[in-house]
This record gives structure tokens, C-alpha cells and sequence, in this order.
């Protein structure tokens, strides 16, 4: 199967405009990024709607694509991107243009899922650690079913476990955060951009509860390395001080 991983990459920002240029370790988050996704899928791009971002990326040998503006999720943009790269991929593989700590091992766990020729849509999940992360509304968690396809998103703590005191759940049940990359098989991508928002997606704001309720298939891999994602400037402080204990290229 062919892969290709396409980094959706925006300037504006309302908590941290121009994140993808901010510098991380001597290197933009951006660039650290598109390094983490090159060395494990077919080809990389990165999609964006700002000059100063195409131009940085082209910079350091990297592809990028010029996207329209006007999207409303990364996923349309990504769509966008693959309509204008062209090529017969088999599968696209949407990495957040803010995790310039993505591991080859999550990436490989998203793509295997592709082994599966039930799976439409794959994303990743980590086991919670604790009671306090669970109940952070902007981790948002999964349920699944037996065979690990996604039965819902929530920035709810689910389930509920009855019978017991909440400091103790985390021992009776693998709460599973969700890690925002995905992948799509190509004609399901186009399939899901087509799609209005629908009522869980509006009532959540969680895109993928689209796919869903429209009776698409997500399949979750599973991880048990952490991301460190990069939405605020005291995320990128954070970001800096783990890249002292965990080194990259």
C-alpha cells in the first residue's frame, strides 16, 4: 500500500498565531514535524493557506502545497491538498502540524490498521495514567468496541463506572485518550469532506463524531508513547525543556 502523510499547517492561530514558525530546539515546530513524518511514510507534504509557511518549508527542502483559506477543519484542507498533489495513494495520513514530537512507532501503529480491509478511517489512543488527566475536557477519550473500532468520542469522562468512587475507575476500566492523527483510505477521505456537520460534531466539537454518526468506521490503534502537542507559547516552553531529556536530530 502507498502512504502519504500531509501536515496541515495554518498561521493564524487564536491562541498562538504563528505557531509553525516558532522556533523549538534551533528548528521551527513545523520542520520538526515534517523530519518525524518523512522518515516513516512513502512522501510528506506540508498544506497550508500562508506565504510565510510555503516559503519556510520549501526552504529547508521540504514539499508543501498552497490551500485555499476558507476551510473550516483540517480535514477539507488535507482533501484539498490531495486533490492538488495528485498520485494513486492508497492511504493519506493526517499528522497535526503541531506535534513536532510524533514517533515513527505511532505512525506505523496508525497505518497497520490499513492491514484491515474493514478499515475506512484509523486514529490512535493511549491509556490514561490518571483520574485528572480523564477528566480534562480538552483530552478528549474513546470508547470501542471489541474488535478496536471507535464507538464514541467524548470530552465527557466515559463510561461511567457505577458502584465505585471515582478515585477508583481508573482501576477498573482502560480509559483511552485519543491522539489527534488519523488516517484515511483516499476515496473515504473525499466521502467525509462532503459531509455537513452533524449534531454530536456541533454539540462536542469533535469532527471525527461526523464520521461517526454517518456511519463511517474508525479504527483505534493503540499507543503507549505520548505526544507532546504545542497550542499555547507556554506549551513551546514545556516543549524546550523535553527536548533537553529527549534529544532529536
Amino acid at each position: 500500500m502507498k502512504f502519504v502523510g500531509i501536515i496541515p499547517a495554518r498561521y493564524a492561530s487564536t491562541r498562538f498565531p504563528g505557531k509553525p514558525l516558532a522556533v523549538l530546539g534551533g528548528k521551527t515546530v513545523i520542520q520538526r514535524v515534517y523530519e518525524q513524518v518523512e522518515k516513516s511514510l512513502d512522501t510528506a507534504y506540508v498544506a497550508t493557506d500562508d506565504e510565510r509557511i510555503y516559503e519556510h518549508v520549501e526552504s529547508f527542502g521540504g514539499k508543501v502545497v498552497m490551500t485555499s483559506p476558507k476551510h473550516k477543519s483540517g480535514t477539507d484542507r488535507i482533501e484539498e491538498a490531495c486533490s492538488k498533489i495528485g498520485g494513486d495513494w492508497d492511504v493519506v495520513v493526517n499528522i497535526q502540524g503541531d506535534e513536532p514530537f510524533i514517533q515513527q512507532s505511532q505512525i506505523a501503529t496508525v497505518c497497520d490498521c490499513f492491514s484491515d480491509p474493514s478499515t475506512q478511517i484509523a486514529t490512535l489512543g493511549k491509556p490514561f495514567e490518571s483520574m485528572e488527566a480523564v477528566k480534562n475536557p480538552n483530552s478528549p477519550k474513546i470508547v470501542t468496541d471489541v474488535n478496536g473500532f471507535a464507538l464514541y468520542f467524548s470530552r465527557s469522562v466515559i463510561p461511567f463506572i457505577r458502584g465505585y468512587e471515582e478515585k477508583d475507575w481508573l482501576g477498573r476500566f482502560p480509559f483511552l485518550k485519543h491522539l489527534g492523527i488519523y488516517a484515511y483510505r483516499a476515496d473515504v477521505l473525499k466521502e467525509i469532506t462532503r459531509l455537513p456537520q452533524s449534531p454530536l460534531e456541533i454539540a462536542e466539537s469533535l469532527e471525527q463524531l461526523r464520521w461517526l454518526q454517518n456511519g463511517y468506521r474508525i479504527r483505534v490503534g493503540i499507543t503507549n508513547v505520548e505526544t507532546v502537542g504545542i497550542d499555547t507559547p507556554q506549551d513551546l516552553e514545556r516543549a524546550e525543556q523535553y527536548l533537553q531529556s529527549h534529544p532529536m536530530d
